[in-house]
């Protein structure tokens, strides 16, 4: 498995970049290609004396496409970008994957004009897993790509997001969920009363009615299917949730005096585990489903210990052929579609 890594993306490149991919080609057993200036790579690689030893490459990228550009435009503009030759990579067959943290919309735009759209998908779509309260992670679906979708894009969305949820969260019957503002089923905008009776229609995904926004973190649903509008909302909010109450339990430790310190120190085995839980680090990078090719875009923030585990992302991503499987329940559900329009 070989999968390239755009080393220039991201608020931290090409240090954390580079040492991200050290990190993972030690942990997995694939080969990683950093695209990107090679002056730049190198340097970095040679402060890492195990890097010289490790299936690391470099190829090279003259050009960086920065966060303030219009996406489209830039990747028609900066051929010879980071982004776009990795993703070129990808598409010629030399990677089987691409993982990038620079601008999320450079990464989007560079997927669907390079390596184009699954046959039957109309939208492609960010799945971005969150913590929940039973121990397992609750994939949020579309988390940026589209902030306008249409009833047919999300049914395409729940598919994938059933299909990814079985295959990478073991998960043998993932339960779907219409993000909403109740449960009724008459609830909601005109986009949520239109697509909740075509949901409830399908075979292909187990479909279990509304999701409210608390469902979420409880884990009462496996896949939670919503525009990229609300879902990058509640995304961003959830990750700011989660460092402000880290942070507030910091400060309460720090000026709570000695008994609070000692209760602290007692604690520090729960508050570490509680601290890995809702690092996004642990979770790396999110896939952009739809694609025909496999992308995985990462935070503008990510550091080493998170671009290792979005090259891990990556690698299981390829290794349970969640193409085939999207290709195949995509499919299956146009079969069903077309079938119940000639009765």
């Amino acid at each position: 498995m070989k999968i390239a890594v755009d080393a220039m993306g991201g608020d931290f490149a090409p240090e954390q970049i580079v040492f991200g991919a050290i990190r993972a080609a030690k942990k997995y057993d694939c080969e990683i290609v950093l695209v990107g200036d090679e002056e730049k790579i190198q340097e970095v690689l040679h402060r890492e004396k195990s890097g010289k030893t490790l299936k690391i490459s470099v190829h090279h990228a003259s050009e960086v496409i920065e966060m303030g550009e219009h996406p489209v435009t830039a990747v028609r503009r900066k051929k010879d970008s980071s982004i776009v030759v990795a993703t070129g990579l990808v598409r010629d067959g030399i990677c089987d994957a691409v993982v990038s943290a620079g601008s999320t919309g450079a990464a989007v735009a560079s997927a669907l004009l390079i390596l184009g759209r699954i046959k039957g998908i109309d939208r492609a779509t960010i799945a971005t897993p969150i913590p929940n309260l039973k121990g397992g992670a609750t994939l949020l679906m579309d988390s940026g790509a589209n902030v306008d979708s249409k009833p047919k894009h999300l049914l395409q969305t729940a598919v994938m997001g059933s299909v990814y949820s079985q295959y990478v969260f073991d998960v043998a019957k993932p339960r779907v969920g219409l993000l909403n503002i109740g449960e009724e089923e008459t609830k909601g905008n005109e986009q949520a009363l239109a697509t909740y009776p075509l949901l409830k229609n399908m075979t292909t995904i187990d479909f279990a009615g509304n999701a409210e926004g608390r469902d979420i973190t409880k884990g009462n649903f496996d896949v939670v299917v919503c525009d990229g509008f609300v879902g990058n909302v509640v995304l961003k909010f959830a990750e700011g949730l989660a460092k402000t109450i880290l942070k507030l339990i910091r400060e309460a430790i720090r000026e709570g005096g000695f008994f609070a310190k000692l209760g602290a120190l007692l604690l520090a085995p729960v508050l570490k585990k509680l601290a890995k839980r809702v690092d996004v680090a642990e979770y790396g990078g999110a896939p952009l489903l739809g694609v025909d090719g496999c992308c995985i875009i990462c935070h503008g923030s990510s550091n080493a210990k998170a671009m290792c585990s979005a090259i891990g992302v990556a690698s299981e991503y390829v290794e349970e052929n969640i193409l085939a499987h999207i290709r195949d329940n995509i499919e299956k559900e146009e079969m069903l579609t077309n079938d119940c329009e000639n009765k």
